[in-house]
């Protein structure tokens, strides 16, 4: 099983390296690690001025959320119930397309009369809104807050998912990155290992490709990655792009050069990583660019993929009786590397060595992207005071460790593990159904990926969403259907993101950047 502890102290000695965004902070220190036992007290959060074990009562207060419709609107109502139980709360849930969900509250947030009093939002929004000042300020809540346990939280999703300016604006309910999940079975009979390389899983996909491989008898798949456009789809691309980007550490950045602001996605890296992402669809479902990511995880649990890159959520899926047919089947490992990376001076494709890859590991550059972070919860800094209490003891008591330790082992609800606790008792996993061979395999490659000193975080400047899922989405979505050449769909994309940039400030958009790295303005 992953080790925190040994974890903490490698933060401590690279922590150059591994300054985790909350973009534009004002310190860029690293937070101490504590690794104290979680304590066993668990409540509805108390208000700021309060710290007791006792439930406070919201009788005929409502709490209007918003979320995303699909996975993380589950884990969100999962505890909607008890909550109106211990509190006399009301809680309205309202879900809604992930396409929708970013404008949907800055429409709403930014009109007088806004609908909306908490959201369950991607980190990577949280500058966008706290600039325009829609969200409550929750330090001095957190402070004394002792049943959230704050220090529990992983320090990557403490700082990342809710952190902007040294002041917490959010509470992490969810830890999010990309791993590459393999059928064990399947290797194990064909003399395989999991793939190291992007070249090696299309080896792999294409070896396993029409082949039966659920035993129904009908010719299933080597690869199931999700690529339907407006589903965050194309941040599959970027997991394949980042080991050809990056190779220095955290801090040399996969979207732009931290130098110059140029967009890194017209060069031959980026060619590179979008060949591989239209080879994927060789191995995938007919009209594989309209795959969404329920339908690809759904393909992985029934036993019809051979490989898949995804979130957290195929680990617990994979072990439901309900829906899978992969029962202590499945392995994770941290996303394929490159023995090629991007010289930036040249503008060539170079091999790895010592230099150009010091974090290679047996020849392959890893980077694991950090796509989302994680989702979290925040509230809108506009509703009525009783409100606000109210959404925080909600926020609160979803995220202490005796219900979100519950949470995460079940796929069904969209979160994963961000809780230090999380990573170093399997004994939930195993009680959800997982071996403890399976609990300790996907616990160790999400620790593998959390402690690389070359993992690529979120794009976390101001219109980020503008970036990444406007300019890049739209590009990507027409390359996929041969609407685009690869040469044009770079053009477009660094076209896109040089409009974006220069429309709002160049000189205060490389400023944001540089500092989300942790350099010097």
């Amino acid at each position: 099983m992953f080790d925190w502890r040994s974890f903490c102290s490698h933060w401590k000695q690279v922590r150059y390296y591994l300054i985790f965004l909350a973009a534009l902070w004002l310190s860029l220190g690293i937070p101490g690690c504590s690794f104290s036992p979680p304590n066993s007290q668990i409540s509805v959060s108390p208000q700021p001025s309060q710290n007791n074990s006792t439930a406070q009562r919201f009788d005929g207060v409502t709490i209007n959320v918003i979320t995303h419709d699909e996975a993380i609107y589950t884990g969100t109502k999962r505890h909607i119930a008890e909550f109106e139980a211990l509190t006399g709360a009301k809680v309205n849930l309202t879900g809604i397309p992930f396409k929708n969900l970013y404008t949907t509250l800055q429409n709403n947030w930014s009109g007088k009369n806004s609908k909306y009093d908490m959201a369950v939002i991607l980190p990577q929004w949280l500058i966008d809104f706290i600039d325009a000042g829609y969200l409550e300020d929750l330090t001095a809540r957190v402070k004394t807050d002792t049943a959230l346990q704050w220090e529990d939280i992983a320090p990557i999703f403490r700082n990342v998912s809710a952190t902007y300016k040294g002041r917490i604006y959010s509470i992490p309910l969810d830890g999010d990155f990309h791993m590459v999940y393999y059928r064990t079975d399947l290797l194990k009979e064909a003399g395989l290992t999991p793939p190291e390389t992007w070249e090696q899983y299309l080896a792999l996909a294409k070896r396993f490709h029409g082949k039966d491989l659920n035993g129904d008898g009908k010719p299933d798949y080597g690869s199931c990655i999700s690529k339907r456009a407006h589903e965050n789809s194309t941040s599959m691309l970027i997991s394949i792009a980042t080991p050809f980007l990056q190779s220095q550490g955290t801090v040399q950045g996969a979207f732009f050069d931290p130098e110059t602001m140029k967009p890194l996605v017209n060069n031959p890296a980026f060619a590179k990583a979008l060949d591989i992402y239209k080879q994927t669809m060789d191995y995938g479902i007919p009209q594989d660019q309209n795959l969404g990511g329920s339908k690809a995880r759904e393909l992985f649990i029934t036993g019809r993929c051979a490989l898949t890159i995804d979130w957290g959520d195929v680990g617990p899926l994979a072990i439901d009786p309900t829906v899978s047919k992969v029962m202590d089947k499945v392995g994770a490992v941290i996303t394929p590397g490159t023995t090629q990376v991007l010289d930036r001076k040249t503008n060539k494709l170079i091999a790895c060595d010592k230099f150009t890859c010091p974090y290679a590991i047996d020849g392959a550059n890893h980077a694991p992207y950090a796509a989302n972070v994680g989702w979290t919860g925040v509230i809108h800094a506009k509703a009525a005071a009783k409100v606000k209490d109210a959404a925080y003891s909600y926020l609160s008591y979803m995220s202490q460790s005796a219900q979100s330790s519950v949470d995460v082992t079940i796929g069904a609800t969209g979160f994963n593990p961000y809780r230090i606790s999380q990573f170093e008792n399997s004994d939930p996993w195993i009680k959800s159904g997982m071996s403890s061979e399976a609990a300790n395999n996907y616990l160790a490659a999400i620790g593998v990926s959390l402690n690389s000193p070359n993992i690529v975080l979120n794009l976390s400047i101001p219109h980020n969403q503008q970036y990444q899922f406007e300019v890049l989405d739209a590009a990507v979505s027409d390359f996929l259907v041969n609407k685009l050449t690869t040469e044009k769909t770079m053009q477009q994309i660094e076209q896109g993101w040089e409009q974006i940039t220069n429309t709002v400030g160049r000189e205060s958009q490389h400023a944001a950047y540089r500092a989300s790295l942790g350099l010097t303005p």
